[in-house]
């Protein structure tokens, strides 16, 4: 990078190149706001609903008023959150092992799953109690070529819906994949609304990790039977100290929560910790903070494709999630850059990452997160898994302004010459 780089003004241009899109963020904010705040009203919220609750937790009224609450937001007929779920691959497993038995068959219709759900379904692995291993049959597919073509798209599903498929898995975000794209709400109806048409009892299930209130609804509002995600991601707001949620269609929810607890039991018991606050509150400011996180990734986009490095999406492009990926080309470029940001984050400022094996990950990953939740993906951090093309996935941000500093400081430092290897990142 040449030293002549003036890194506040190249923020103040983009700011200013950015301002319509930060607006059409603001809208569908807005959207997402009223929604919640209806649903809030509706179940009339009060304090009653953050009374602590013991044991069993049975005839918790603040956890049943926020599965309502999940539901009318999500319009689904039925929703759980959990803080007995552990993460967001926890809440999708659950989906899936609770709607699959063995001699089904579960189709992925946007390529290969997240990491951590290799495991799960057993592409990878050897872990009793995949879904392979108790007899549930897997196929791999991707229309997402055929996204935009219908007559593509309809012969396409036609083949791959021959064989008796229970249910379908639609991945929504890019996940750690540079050239995959994230898939609009809409355009995730359109293929629920293919599917149900050449097989009606089809479940179509929903990874809708990093998805949440980016878009003005939900792909449940569009015919998805099924979705699940964690709170530690957007519908958290940043308040929800752990847990997951899954919505759609009652019985496959009943069904997921049978997989949770036991059956019989089900969602009836657990305890939300009196964290029943924290979930309320954190979905509240979800859309707010949403929408700093999409605008901290507009602006991130916008910087680096200026500085000529690749990245996805790009700063004028519709955003459907709140991942912004930035292709290194090579391992300590991917390193340092996380170095960098970890620099700038609230908590632990003064760590510095190391890649490492983690668990439900195939590569070693590299990870820039100090965040006040243990790895809250709502706040900024940035990771990435140590493989070509090495690229850098950034998400969250509880304020722009946050996101904004980060950045800015992670560009003096590779100015400086304090981090050579990202200077030679962004130079390449």
């Amino acid at each position: 990078m040449q030293t002549t780089l003036d890194v506040a003004a190249l923020i103040a241009e983009a700011e200013l190149a950015l301002a319509a899109k930060f607006q059409e963020v603001d809208a569908i904010a807005m959207i997402n706001q009223e929604r919640i705040l209806t649903a809030f009203r509706q179940h009339r919220v009060s304090e009653e609903f953050f009374a602590e609750k013991t044991g069993y937790g049975l005839n918790d009224a603040g956890r049943e008023a926020i599965d309502a609450i999940y539901a009318d937001v999500f319009e689904t007929e039925a929703a759980a959150i959990r803080m007995q779920l552990v993460s967001g691959t926890h809440a999708i497993a659950c989906a899936l092992l609770g709607n699959l038995k063995p001699g089904d068959r579960l189709l992925t219709l946007s390529g290969a799953p997240y990491d951590t759900l290799e495991e799960v379904i057993g592409i990878t692995g050897t872990s009793e109690g995949s879904l392979q291993s108790l007899g549930v049959a897997y196929e791999e597919g991707n229309v997402l070529p055929f996204i935009h073509a219908d007559s593509s798209l309809e012969n396409e599903l036609e083949i791959l819906l021959e064989a008796p498929t229970k249910m379908v898995h639609i991945q929504k975000s890019c996940g750690y994949s540079f050239e995959r794209i994230t898939l609009s709400n809409r355009e995730i109806g359109k293929l629920v609304d293919r599917v149900h048409k050449i097989r009606p009892e089809c479940i179509v299930f929903v990874d809708n990790c990093y998805g949440e209130f980016v878009e003005a609804a939900e792909p449940t509002a569009l015919g998805a039977d099924l979705i699940a995600g964690s709170l530690i991601k957007n519908p958290g707001g940043g308040l929800a100290i752990t847990g997951g949620y899954i919505a759609g269609k009652q019985k496959l929810v009943d069904n997921a929560l049978n997989r949770l607890t036991a059956p019989g039991i089900g969602g009836h018991l657990g305890l939300s910790f009196n964290q029943n606050r924290h979930i309320l509150q954190g979905l509240f400011l979800a859309p707010s903070v949403v929408s700093q996180a999409v605008k901290g990734a507009l602006l991130a986009a916008y910087l680096f494709e200026k500085l000529g490095l690749p990245v996805q999406p790009g700063p004028f492009d519709s955003r459907f999630d709140i991942i912004q990926a930035i292709k290194f080309g090579y391992q300590d470029g991917l390193i340092n850059f996380c170095r960098a940001l970890q620099r700038f984050s609230p908590v632990d400022a003064h760590v510095v990452p190391e890649p490492a094996l983690l668990p439900g990950y195939e590569h070693e990953v590299v990870m820039a997160g100090g965040t006040f939740v243990s790895g809250s993906t709502i706040e900024f951090s940035a990771d990435g898994p140590l493989r070509p093309p090495f690229a850098a996935y950034l998400q969250g941000g509880l304020s722009y302004l946050h996101v904004k500093c980060a950045l800015k400081g992670a560009l003096e430092l590779a100015q400086s010459g304090e981090l050579p290897l990202l200077s030679a990142a962004i130079n390449k």
